[in-house]
């Protein structure tokens, strides 16, 4: 006997469903989100190209499930639920603050754990920010993913799954690429993944920010290659032995090849790069420190984000706990290099209630 849907026979899908195996027990089901409209028309064969698009339109809202869906049938619904997942990736917690921020902690096929948070400012604007690798191999000392260490690079689905889950909180104005991981160590899956944001979605790439810790090499390949996004580097300091002792990339990625670098990124993009300063109680807050970022600074047309450390249980450098600075501390810091007539701003402490703000992931 058929069931009627308007489109095709559920028994055909049903008996497609038990040769692809997408019923038995054990067997993954294929997982929809992150699909383009022709991949999606494909995967679902033998349904008409038209289910594929009511289903994609579905997906960027964050549909949560197939029963979700309301102008598709029930049969079909319950056809498309034995074969396929909507996402390979399970929200297994979700966390909110008292300002708003939400944090997701996401598990993935493999039992890797990730965590993407959606951050909102004063006006109500809601900025998603995204992971591309399950922990970071990059050991900087204040940031609580690279004590956990590396796990793997993140696919193009699952970064793309991030954001969808996200948009279903809401309308997402931003996008920042800093979460757990360094971006320009999973620089082909995350340009996979901002193509479909930017092209599938019709997110606009100016409003999304790339983070890295400065990967020089990752950084020629984004400006020869794109995509075009914005550009922050994780500077925290310009002391060279410091940042070496904060931050291991530096062996292979000196401030002179760094700045070199951005230079040459400029010079192709035209773009304002962002110097991410993350400051650190009695370390690298003094006027020498703040002379040393601003010379950095120099022949780079840079905004400063002044970030007081965002506290992590635990965490030492150099056998002493790691402190947040006080507001003195910050304000003299932030007045030195305004004094050098650099543009400064300092990051609100958004997330710290669900231990969502930068360097608390993991």
């Amino acid at each position: 006997m058929q069931g009627h849907t308007g489109d095709v026979d559920v028994e055909t899908v049903r008996m497609n469903d038990g040769r692809t195996g997408g019923a038995i027990q054990g067997v993954r089901k294929t997982a929809l989100a992150g699909l383009s409209i022709e991949a999606l028309t494909d995967a679902l064969k033998p349904l008409p190209a038209f289910r594929a698009k009511q289903i994609f339109r579905w997906l960027t809202r964050g549909v949560r499930s197939f029963n979700d869906m309301t102008d598709i049938s029930y049969m079909v619904r319950e056809a498309l639920d034995k074969r396929f997942s909507l996402y390979s990736s399970v929200i297994s917690r979700r966390l909110s603050d008292a300002d708003g921020t939400v944090k997701l902690q996401l598990t993935l096929e493999d039992g890797c754990v990730i965590e993407s948070v959606l951050l909102s400012d004063d006006e109500g604007r809601k900025t998603a920010c995204l992971s591309t690798q399950a922990g970071c191999a990059m050991g900087c000392v204040f940031c609580k993913t690279g004590a956990i260490g590396f796990r793997r690079n993140l696919s193009t689905a699952e970064i793309i799954e991030q954001f969808l889950h996200l948009i279903s909180m809401g309308a997402i104005a931003n996008v920042v690429i800093m979460g757990m991981g360094e971006p320009l160590l999973n620089l082909n899956a995350l340009r996979e993944a901002l193509s479909f944001i930017t092209g599938e979605l019709g997110f606009s790439k100016r409003r999304v920010t790339l983070s890295t810790s400065g990967i020089a090499a990752g950084i020629r390949d984004l400006a020869d290659n794109g995509p075009g996004v914005r550009l922050a580097v994780s500077l925290t300091t310009a002391d060279e032995p410091l940042r070496e002792r904060l931050m291991p990339v530096t062996r292979t990625n000196p401030l002179p090849l760094l700045k070199e670098t951005l230079i040459y990124y400029q010079r192709k993009h035209s773009k304002r790069i962002t110097l991410e300063t993350v400051l650190l109680r009695h370390i690298n807050t003094s006027h020498k420190d703040a002379e040393l970022v601003a010379r950095f600074a120099d022949d780079l047309d840079v905004a400063i984000n002044v970030i007081p450390w965002n506290p992590v249980a635990g965490m030492r450098f150099e056998g002493a706990a790691l402190g947040e600075p006080d507001r003195a501390e910050v304000e003299r810091f932030i007045a030195a290099l305004q004094k050098k007539g650099l543009n400064v701003t300092k990051r609100f402490k958004k997330g710290r209630g669900v231990a969502g703000a930068c360097g608390q992931l993991g």
